[in-house]
Parts: C-alpha cells; structure tokens; sequence
C-alpha cells in the first residue's frame, strides 16, 4: 500500500504585512501552530508572523522544495501579486486557535 504525501509551500505575514516568510511543511496545520506559539523559527518569532496568506499544496517533496525557492527568489511585488490573486483581502486562511494542532 503506497501512502500519500502531503506537502504546503505557504506565505505567512505579519499585521502590518511588512514581513513575509515562506516555508515548506508536511503539516500545515500544525507548523502555522508552531509559528503562532513562537517556535521553529527566530525570524517569525522576531517579527510575529503569524497570518496565514497564502498556501500550495503538492504531493511531491522535491515539487514543493523547488517552489519554496522560486518564490524566495521573487521580488516581493511578485510575491505580493501572487497571495493577491487568490486571497486578495490578506484574510488568515487559517483562524487563530490557541489550542494545540489535533
């Protein structure tokens, strides 16, 4: 039996969307977690990434490592074009729970 992957390349923003940081992950869910209770990374901790803007989903990990560098190699108008398109109030895909990831 072949289990399916799943892997997100996905933007996060701050309030202010000054910052923008992009990450691949086999968890969504619980990494946009992570990064809300201030692990996992010093830049998101440091300039409180915690919106969810924008997320890709591919079932091959060297599909999804190959798009996170495309858009880290964007200018950020670019980047900024590209949550627009399918998010285009920057809403947070994913609404603020405090609980732990199931």
């Amino acid at each position: 039996m072949t289990r399916e992957h799943r892997y997100w390349v996905y933007v996060m923003t701050n309030r202010s969307l000054h910052a923008m940081y992009i990450e691949v992950t086999n968890d969504l869910e619980r990494r946009v977690w992570e990064h809300r209770q201030g692990f996992g990374s010093e830049f998101a901790r440091k300039y409180r990434v915690h919106r969810l803007v924008h997320a890709e989903e591919y079932s091959d990990v060297n599909e999804a490592i190959a798009r996170e560098k495309q858009l880290k190699g964007w200018r950020r108008l670019r980047k900024n074009e590209l949550v627009m398109a399918t998010n285009p109030g920057w809403a947070d895909l994913m609404p603020f729970d405090d609980e732990s990831p199931g």
